[in-house]
């Protein structure tokens, strides 16, 4: 009995510790292939967490594709014909894209974070 809750524990783990190696894969596999409730409860939430980096940075890439093909870097002036380089809209999208960024980042610091304290908490009881 010792040796499976062990087997357990490894696996449940390996589902938060996949965050180094596998992504969102190992998580998939595990909530399908192990029987163990307790198992696919950590393999779920481990592939919650591990979605939540992936789709912040999903919907941050459509948004700036979005606004690169729709205002570009700089302001369209109908009176030249021309970009217009005297406007400051490229330097608010830049600014907007590096605060996305710089929030990405931290977001996925926490993450990060949390998968290593939850796969070592997992091990440990």
């Amino acid at each position: 009995m010792e040796l499976e809750n062990n087997n357990n524990r490894v696996i449940s783990s390996l589902c938060y510790f996949s965050i180094f190696f596998a992504g969102f894969i190992l998580p998939v596999i595990v909530y399908f292939a192990v029987k163990e409730q307790e198992v696919k409860r950590h393999a779920k939430r481990a592939l919650l967490s591990h979605l939540l980096l992936l789709v912040p940075t999903i919907i941050g890439v459509i948004i700036f594709m979005a606004v690169v093909a729709g205002a570009g870097f700089y302001s369209y002036s109908f009176e030249t014909g021309s970009p217009d380089a005297s406007s400051n809209d490229g330097m608010w999208i830049m600014g907007a894209w590096l605060i996305f960024i710089v929030v990405e980042a931290i977001l996925s610091l926490g993450v990060f974070i949390w998968n290593i304290v939850q796969g070592i908490k997992v091990l440990k009881v």
